[in-house]
């Protein structure tokens, strides 16, 4: 599971965030690795959030690279100076965007940690 994959499945798990109790729309993720590309939609609603893998139409849609947004869901990268450096193209509700930034990690997440003991 890529990093960009956890952190969507978190944010299903999760499914309410008091942070967003204002804020009504929907965010689609345009997730490009090479020729693939991934999709999530993110709907949300005063708080309740809904994800799904979904190239439906959204109030905002954010383009991205895979490599981008693994190091983001790491907290590796900050979505506006990905932004400012042309990393992360946006249509549509840029404020929403923006805040869609309290979401993701502020400071690199640690490696997994290695549960074998390695025969030591």
């Amino acid at each position: 599971m890529t990093a960009t994959s956890a952190f969507f499945e978190r944010l299903a798990v999760a499914c309410q965030d008091p942070r967003f109790s204002k804020v009504n729309g929907s965010v689609r993720f345009d997730i490009r690795d090479g020729e693939h590309l991934e999709q999530w939609l993110l709907n949300i609603d005063h708080g309740h959030m809904r994800v799904t893998r979904s190239a439906s139409p959204a109030t905002t849609v954010i383009r991205v690279s895979a490599q981008v947004a693994d190091a983001m869901a790491r907290g590796e990268v900050n979505g506006l100076a990905a932004i400012t450096r042309g990393d992360i193209l946006v249509d549509g509700d840029l404020a929403l965007a923006l805040r869609l930034g309290r979401l993701f990690p502020r400071v690199p997440e640690p490696p997994a940690q290695n549960t074998s003991d390695g025969g030591e």
